[in-house]
């Protein structure tokens, strides 16, 4: 852990009560607002508490080893605070932080190139692929697929397949929502996800063989 990173931590674990009670209280967007406005640690270690174990979550999704995921989580943590101005308000917060904690893991990944791996993804023959591009994956035809099965199928998908599909059916964020914080239009995000669908069926179908 680097020193900044270190001093980072220490200052948000320093929780005087008088802090904690006055803004325990406020919503993710007013208490954004106010930290914003003071650039206090202190106070963004209320966020953090709200979000930690969630944000860990979604990094362990992603690197499947606890101690890298808590790494990830603090690092995924001291870019917020240096981008929260970023965050206009377009949409609930904690949809905004998702969606940033899942490029962050992304990027991640892409910087790493002992993790990059063989996705069943990139194995599909190109003729394979337009052959289903026409067709409609419904959402059933994903909930048919057994649990066990869909996480082993994600981890083999691109990370941006992966991700968009958390958001959408993990995180229930809308179509709407996701327009605003993929900054794309919305046939673009139907067009995202129903690529990411056709991925996941066509490994689905794959490992029946």
């Amino acid at each position: 852990m680097t020193l900044l990173k270190r001093l980072f931590f220490v200052l948000i674990h320093k929780k005087p009560s008088s802090i904690l009670k006055d803004f325990k209280t406020m919503t993710d967007e007013e208490l954004v607002d106010k930290i914003g406005s003071s650039q206090n640690p202190l106070l963004f270690s209320t966020l953090y508490d709200r979000y930690s174990k969630k944000i860990y979550n979604k990094c362990y999704s992603f690197t499947k080893n606890e101690e890298e995921a808590k790494d990830l989580t603090q690092d995924v943590f001291l870019k917020l605070f240096t981008k929260l101005h970023t965050f206009k308000g377009n949409s609930k917060f904690s949809t905004w932080l998702y969606a940033f904690t899942y490029n962050f893991c992304i990027n991640y990944l892409k910087r790493d190139p002992l993790r990059k791996m063989e996705s069943l993804s990139d194995t599909i023959e190109k003729h394979e692929y337009h052959l289903f591009e026409n067709e409609d994956v419904n959402d059933e035809q994903l909930f048919e697929i057994k649990v066990s099965k869909l996480e082993k199928i994600l981890n083999t998908i691109d990370p941006e397949d992966k991700a968009i599909l958390l958001l959408k059916y993990q995180d229930e964020i809308s179509v709407k929502d996701l327009q605003v914080i993929l900054n794309i239009g919305e046939s673009a995000v139907k067009m995202r996800l129903k690529r990411a669908k056709i991925k996941v069926v066509q490994a689905h179908n794959k490992m029946k063989l």
